[in-house]
């Protein structure tokens, strides 16, 4: 189970502010952080590294962990971007095809968790 550290209240509020503009950039960096501890426990594992620079990254995905050097799964893009595919205002093939996101390896399609579930950002 991933550890948090965003509470959902907090969060939820966070993409609450993403969704109607107002979001400055500690609601940004809330709203990243909680999506991506979301992610974490709906696909646990460690072979995959998501990576939302500045705010956050985590690792996700069953299959062999990763412990040195570069990951041989990653998933990089910038926070607009990860908001839109969490919230689904954007799907993972067009991002990616868009040249938003980068995704090394044979594990880094997240098209199967994104959008998450019940949530709106």
């Amino acid at each position: 189970m991933a550890r948090r550290r965003i509470a959902g209240e907090d969060g939820r509020r966070a993409l609450a502010r993403v969704a109607d503009g107002s979001a400055g950039r500690n609601e940004i960096a809330t709203a990243v952080r909680f999506t991506l501890e979301e992610l974490a426990e709906l696909a646990p594992g460690n072979s995959v590294e998501v990576r939302v620079p500045p705010f956050g990254v985590t690792q996700c995905v069953e299959g062999p962990r990763h412990t040195r050097g570069t990951p041989p799964n990653v998933v990089e893009t910038d926070a607009t971007t990860w908001l839109a595919l969490v919230s689904g205002t954007t799907d993972w093939a067009s991002a990616v095809a868009a040249g938003k996101v980068a995704a090394s390896g044979q594990r880094a399609d997240l098209s199967a968790w994104l959008p998450l579930a019940g949530l709106r950002a």
